[in-house]
């Protein structure tokens, strides 16, 4: 009863509450409830396990698109990782990250940046880490090149994402929401094909796993992750 409960609730706010509120006025929707969404959901429950899972993979050089409010930042192994640079355009969640990274010890840049035009140099990154970002980032395709470039010969994409469905039924809730989800939610896509956008943009799977993240709503929670290179040439 409780789960029914806070699954009404959540859809109430997401569909009626926050659209009204970004209808009123989207600057102050997006300057100070955003943020805040993000922060919440990107720190939930069933993310932080997918998290968990992956993070710890991380070594050497490490670039992170869309950091956001640094939620990964806990997860590091700093034994392994010697630096680490988080990008990612939005100010607000920006400093939500910096305050977080205050708490670990992490040699830790951030840069506000678009991930589609890194300033980054060719070659120079062994790890670099996405983790629900590329459902939000306008130029996917753009990004994975930017990735395959700053990656060095030997170097690893390590990722954690949700998108399309392979169910049907699922697909077409994520097809119908998606006319609207990413107004209310910083640009997040509920029906991008993540496997197909990474393989498609030149890397091959070392690793490749597929999941509904518990307690999350379908058309939300269809989760991709795992580790990929660069595809041999």
């Amino acid at each position: 009863m409780k789960k029914y409960f806070y699954l009404l609730l959540s859809n109430i706010f997401l569909f009626i509450i926050f659209p009204i509120i970004r209808l009123i006025s989207k600057k102050f929707y997006e300057k100070n409830i955003l943020p805040k969404l993000i922060n919440f959901t990107c720190n939930s429950g069933p993310i932080n396990y997918q998290r968990k899972k992956i993070i710890p993979n991380a070594n050497g050089k490490v670039l992170e698109i869309g950091i956001g409010p640094g939620s990964n930042l806990k997860h590091y192994d700093n034994t392994k990782v010697t630096s680490i640079l988080g990008i990612d355009p939005s100010e607000e969640l920006n400093q939500i990250a910096k305050k977080r990274a205050d708490k670990y010890n992490l040699n830790i840049e951030f840069l506000i940046e678009s991930a589609s035009n890194l300033s980054v140099e060719n070659n120079s990154i062994d790890t670099v880490v996405s983790t629900y970002a590329l459902c939000s980032i306008p130029e996917p395709e753009k990004t994975l090149q930017e990735i395959k470039r700053v990656l060095k010969n030997d170097g690893i994409f390590i990722f954690s994402e949700h998108g399309l469905s392979p169910d049907k039924n699922v697909s077409f809730v994520q097809n119908i929401t998606d006319s609207f989800y990413p107004k209310i939610a910083g640009g997040c896509h509920t029906n991008r094909n993540i496997e197909k956008l990474i393989f498609d943009n030149g890397f091959e799977f070392i690793e490749l796993n597929n999941i509904y993240l518990p307690g999350t709503q379908k058309f939300l929670g269809y989760n991709y992750w795992g580790k990929a290179k660069v595809e041999s040439k």
